[in-house]
């Protein structure tokens, strides 16, 4: 049997394929699966960022296998290291992953899109969480996170009436970055990686786990928390060799050389 994941590295780069056609829905075989592969990116440290993309360009991921489903699995399952889907529960990920969505993004597929911190769009893409009408709840991440990507009423009504948000209207929202043609998704996923990739990679860490962990504090309990050391990864940039090279390359006029340490 194949693998329903597939990885590439490429440089600092790490791409990470879902590939369960036709609709690259997610088992629970699959989502253990994905998870494995988001730790070991996790604690790799020649890997600084992940594209999350998928097969084919009409169905990014239809979230559930509701086959599986059907035949007896069920959502309070142990769905691996990183919850549903890998990525929309493992908390200790600092590193940026950008998704690659191309086509349809439904309910889990949402999910795991939202898990991510950047995403690229095809033009085609639509979003939307059809649970309600399934008698399921988006769990995974649909009723914690998309209120906090969109205005709560807009996040209400998908979440209620499971309307379909095309790329255009997303973007419009701040919900997606980038929205390009279908044949260019992976391409500008792999243009942002490599900019990323040449950041430092320990700063971009910080940066991930300061904004996840200040979320919900006031603005003062926010600067408190970075100043109290709080922010183990904070900690580590600021003693780190990277954060004296950024200044010294500056200063010498030449481009820095992040060693990750």
């Amino acid at each position: 049997m194949s693998d329903p994941v597939k990885t590439e590295g490429r440089g600092h780069v790490l791409e990470v394929t879902l590939d369960r056609p036709p609709a690259n829905a997610i088992d629970a075989a699959t989502s253990i699966r994905m998870g494995e592969v988001f730790c070991d990116f996790r604690d790799d440290e020649d890997l600084r960022v992940a594209i999350l993309a998928s097969t084919g360009d009409r169905i990014f991921s239809a979230g559930w296998d509701l086959k599986a489903a059907a035949g007896g699995e069920h959502e309070r399952m142990d769905y691996g290291a990183g919850g549903f889907g890998g990525i929309t529960e493992l908390w200790d990920l600092t590193k940026p992953v950008i998704a690659a969505v191309n086509g349809l993004a439904v309910g889990g597929g949402c999910e795991i899109m939202l898990a991510a911190d950047l995403i690229v769009a095809s033009e085609g893409a639509e979003f939307w969480f059809p649970e309600a009408r399934l008698g399921n709840v988006p769990d995974a991440g649909g009723v914690q996170r998309l209120p906090r990507r969109l205005p709560r009423n807009v996040a209400m009504e998908m979440l209620l009436t499971g309307r379909r948000m095309g790329a255009e209207e997303a973007h419009e929202w701040g919900l997606v970055n980038w929205v390009v043609p279908p044949e260019q998704v992976l391409a500008k996923a792999r243009e942002v990686a490599a900019g990323l990739a040449r950041n430092a990679p320990l700063s971009m860490q910080a940066i991930k786990q300061v904004v996840r962990g200040i979320e919900g504090l006031s603005m003062r309990g926010a600067f408190e928390a970075v100043q109290e050391g709080r922010f183990p990864a904070y900690e580590r940039m600021l003693v780190s060799e990277d954060h004296a090279e950024g200044p010294r390359a500056f200063t010498e006029k030449r481009d820095p050389d992040f060693k990750g340490r």
